[in-house]
């Protein structure tokens, strides 16, 4: 999957929850960075989630209704728009918001047609997920299983090998360094 430049690619970091995802995604972000590569994250959320604190400026302009708020500084800025009744945008939409970059790493979106890894904990929630999850290209976990037990014809990663999920990814896009 890449976006309409045709240039960004995009690869997913998938399982239930507290399976180590966010775990994962920041050490392959922390990898692929110290490679060169510019590398952006999408982070699907399933609740009400707020990045506004109550009282301030930005949080007063959101609640009074404004449909987009966007906040800067001299080290960031940040674009928050606010949904009311519209359906959540799909991931190819959200894509289409972010600057061009080598690898977008996406988190959750199970069901997103992105080829994507899903993590696997024996410990926390072993459970395959949904036909509607494929593609899952890989499986990384931190015990011994079958990927086609899961759904997937790819290899099993082990959780704790970043370097070599990380080059499993940059293979699977082609990715160049």
């Amino acid at each position: 999957m890449s976006d309409q430049r045709g240039e960004m690619k995009v690869f997913g970091i998938t399982g239930w929850k507290n399976s180590g995802k966010t775990t994962l995604v920041a050490r392959l972000v922390e990898h692929f960075t110290a490679l060169g590569l510019r590398v952006s994250t999408v982070k699907h959320a399933h609740c009400d989630f707020d990045i506004d604190r109550r009282g301030s400026d930005s949080h007063t302009h959101r609640m009074a209704g404004a449909h987009q708020v966007l906040l800067s500084s001299n080290r960031r800025w940040a674009l928050m728009s606010e949904l009311k009744e519209d359906a959540e945008p799909e991931l190819e939409e959200l894509l289409q918001h972010l600057q061009p970059v080598d690898l977008v790493i996406v988190e959750g979106f199970k069901m997103g047609d992105q080829p994507k890894i899903q993590v696997v904990r024996r410990s926390n929630n072993a459970e395959v997920l949904p036909a509607e999850a494929q593609p899952i290209v890989a499986i990384a976990s931190d015990a011994a299983l079958t990927p086609a037990d899961y759904g997937c014809s790819g290899p099993l990663l082990q959780l704790s090998d970043v370097p070599a999920i990380a080059e499993f990814i940059r293979q699977y896009c082609g990715l160049k360094l």
